[in-house]
């Protein structure tokens, strides 16, 4: 067997006994996990170090340095995190449904583990934890394999909580991590059909493509971020301004910033000079269409590509459209589907995007970045869904578990 093979075997049969965990010893090992982070803070960060050392030679943009870098406060927000997983409910077991046929039958619809699931994603070492803990405490087994550019860092992360499921008694292989960074190492897990039983990928477009066009497995697609906000004719603009900086500077290497800013044409002229101009104190490189260059000649001209562009960094593209139909229209051409929003007074405006966005989250007055498993409510997240079955939008503890019936009788048989 291949070494992806053989950590393949062994999440499957670690997945057979991790249904059965009861909740308290999966809780126990989350907590366990929670600990070796903290114990373990100063070998994390050393590994961490080591890329992103490298990662500076490489060159990579802030955007991609921001997600690859740990920090003792981010350490601990990650533990913190686990600690959250394990206050959540349990999933499994939960009865969806019940009904009784008229033969008397009983006929039920139960939350159930996945099994295996296998995480590949980019620079971005916090998805260790995040999926390692969201799997075990929904009772699958998980198997991560990330990117090249945090190989010192996931490593040591996958090590430390290993140490803590261990601890816990729980099966080896709960927690597995495909150490290579050969990529043929990820085309022979997407196609461990009949031990792995889904792969959920977590980065830009071309990974996510790829994972997606070469798999065998079932995918669970996390769709790229190209999110927009529209400000509507006679918006609060005071309001709408602190969403566009917040949507577009709070973080912009994440999927739910804004990259794209539409205004309506009758609201541009009072709106947009000294909105650009926040922006540029901020570092935002401005890319605009000739409505937004006329009103400030500083604007980058935006290019056709520019609307369909997820930059993950300080860069915005900027339209001034005629009315409420060209906003609609553009987001329907250029949008991913992710996050949309729309600032206005009117609520039947604001009614009529939510009804005619077909995205996994559409705002009506707040900020796109609200897309987030944490901000939902639903604790840790394993990513943002943007496709349309089994799960859309950010996918807590219940979109990690399936369901099965369960028929209870009497004696019944079929005439």
């Amino acid at each position: 067997m291949t070494d992806v093979e053989e950590k393949a075997a062994r999440a499957k049969e670690a997945a057979r006994g991790l249904a059965k965990a009861p909740v308290g010893v999966r809780n126990k090992a989350l907590l366990n996990m929670a600990a070796e982070l903290t114990a373990g803070s100063g070998y994390i960060l050393e590994a961490n170090a080591r890329d992103m050392e490298a990662g500076r030679a490489k060159g990579l943009s802030r955007a991609l340095l921001d997600r690859l870098l740990l920090t003792p406060e981010r350490l601990e927000e990650m533990a913190g995190g686990v600690k959250a997983v394990a206050a959540l409910p349990d999933p499994l077991g939960v009865v969806d449904a019940m009904w009784t046929l008229p033969n008397g039958l009983q006929v039920g619809r139960i939350r159930v583990p996945l099994g295996v699931i296998g995480i590949v994603y980019e620079a971005r070492p916090n998805v260790t934890v995040d999926a390692a803990a969201l799997c075990l405490k929904a009772g699958s087994a998980v198997i991560l394999r990330g990117g090249s550019e945090a190989c010192h860092s996931n490593l040591a992360l996958a090590q430390v909580l290993a140490r803590g499921v261990r601890e816990a008694g729980l099966p080896e292989g709960t927690v597995g991590m495909i150490e290579t960074v050969d990529r043929e190492a990820v085309l022979e897990l997407i196609r461990q059909r009949g031990l792995v039983d889904v792969v959920i990928p977590r980065g830009g477009p071309g990974l996510i493509r790829s994972v997606v066009e070469n798999a065998t497995v079932p995918v669970v697609e996390t769709g790229v971020g190209n999110c927009h906000v529209y400000v509507d004719e006679g918006a609060d603009l005071e309001q709408a301004q602190n969403i566009v900086i917040n949507a577009k500077c709070q973080r912009p290497g994440v999927c739910n910033a804004m990259e794209t800013l539409l205004v309506h044409r009758a609201t541009a002229s009072s709106f947009l000079p000294g909105l650009l101009e926040t922006l540029r104190e901020r570092g935002v490189e401005v890319r605009g269409c000739p409505a937004v260059q006329a009103l400030a000649p500083w604007v980058v001209p935006a290019g056709e590509e520019d609307w369909a562009t997820e930059f993950l960094d300080l860069v915005l593209a900027v339209k001034v459209v005629e009315d409420m139909d060209a906003a609609l229209e553009h987001i329907y051409r250029y949008g991913s589907g992710h996050s949309e929003a729309i600032v206005t007074r009117d609520w039947e405006r604001g009614r009529r995007f939510l009804r005619e966005v077909d995205a996994a989250a559409v705002y009506v007055n707040a900020s796109t970045r609200f897309t987030d498993g944490h901000q939902y409510g639903f604790g840790a997240e394993i990513g943002i869904s943007t496709q349309k079955l089994h799960a859309r939008g950010p996918m807590g503890l219940r979109e990690l578990t399936t369901y099965k019936y369960v028929v209870c009788g009497d004696g019944q048989v079929r005439s």
